[in-house]
């Protein structure tokens, strides 16, 4: 197995800080949420970020390979972050539409993606991941 890429990104603060990467690209603040003086992002934001982006590559590669158009497709990361007692988790909800596709065609897509994402991987037996299917929400063109 070869490497293909390693990000380097430091966090200084916690979530009461800022967080950059080696390469400059990102450089943020980063707050609290729920507390209504949140400035800049949060971990859960940058998470869910990171997570529909490595998905929704994962879901276009499927379709592409069974030849269907995805290229107004959008999936959206819904990241929880629970408190149970002193104990904190997180939870992601998964919403992925593909304007032009059936509802099933749509969960079977995301179904395989959620089988090769490294991201889904990674949160497999982890975290609760749940599929949902929807109706596009943005269009970026």
């Amino acid at each position: 197995m070869g490497t293909l890429y390693t990000a380097q990104v430091t966090s200084q603060g916690g979530r009461d800080g800022y967080v950059r990467s080696s390469d400059g690209v990102i450089d943020l603040q980063v707050g609290r949420p729920a507390t209504g003086e949140a400035k800049g992002t949060n971990p859960e934001q940058l998470f869910g970020a990171a997570y529909s982006a490595c998905f929704h590559s994962a879901l276009k590669s499927i379709a592409k390979s069974k030849q269907m158009d995805t290229s107004h497709s959008e999936v959206t990361a819904n990241v929880t972050l629970h408190q149970n007692g002193n104990e904190y988790y997180l939870s992601v909800q998964l919403d992925v539409a593909v304007p032009g596709v059936s509802s099933s065609q749509v969960l079977e897509l995301a179904e395989a993606a959620h089988k090769v994402c490294p991201y889904s991987k990674a949160t497999r037996d982890n975290i609760e991941v749940e599929l949902r299917v929807r109706a596009p929400m943005h269009s970026r063109d």
